[in-house]
């Protein structure tokens, strides 16, 4: 499988880092499978443990609008531009780390940003997952992918799934061969809309 011609002419990717270490397993093969994007489409990297970004204050309830700061609107203008939004977190307790945690509260922000329509402007797009786990069997990450997934679901956004790979010591991903294979067509993977359980089920019952 391959990106089309014109998918590639349009498309523009965001990798958000959300590990605490620097250059960890899941950056690895994450750049792995963004090496294998076609050469047009942008890549944009930010990594979230450098930034300086205050935890999240929900003010949905409070009478003026949210106003975002310097480092959390240029977060924000970064996200709207992408087409494809890559969330590259480790398996931190078997959901996503608190960095990335963070990083997806404040989406909750922006849908109250005055004249943003973050909401609006994210539906139709894509997002991503990566993932790098001590365990060998991936199951044990279902809360992620489920996090990831319903995040999209909630966003209208289409969701392309998470790609995993076995590791715990710095630069061990590079021995998950399988997952080095996976890396390499991953992006290339189907994007269905994303919906809920329920609305699953209601579309098999024809409801």
């Amino acid at each position: 499988m391959t990106l089309d011609a014109e998918s590639v002419a349009d498309r523009s990717f965001l990798f958000v880092l959300g590990s605490s270490r620097a250059d960890g397993n899941s950056e690895i093969l994450a750049r792995e499978a963004a090496a294998h994007l076609p050469a047009g489409i942008p890549q944009r990297w930010v990594d979230l443990n450098t930034l300086d970004l205050p935890d999240f204050q929900d003010g949905r309830h409070e009478s003026a609008g949210h106003e975002p700061g310097e480092v959390e609107r240029q977060l924000l203008q970064a996200t709207l531009e992408a087409t494809d939004v890559v969330i590259v977190s480790p398996l931190y307790w078997y959901t996503l780390s608190a960095q990335t945690k963070r990083y997806l509260d404040y989406w909750s922000g922006w849908l109250n940003v005055p004249d943003s329509d973050f909401k609006q402007r994210m539906a139709g797009r894509r997002l991503w997952g990566v993932t790098a786990m001590a365990h060998d069997e991936h199951v044990v990450a279902d809360g992620l992918v489920t996090a990831l997934h319903n995040s999209a679901a909630y966003m209208r956004m289409r969701f392309g799934g998470v790609l995993m790979g076995t590791a715990s010591r710095p630069g061990r991903i590079r021995a998950d061969e399988q997952a080095l294979i996976r890396a390499k067509t991953f992006f290339a993977n189907e994007t269905p809309p994303a919906l809920f359980a329920y609305e699953e089920a209601g579309a098999v019952a024809g409801v």
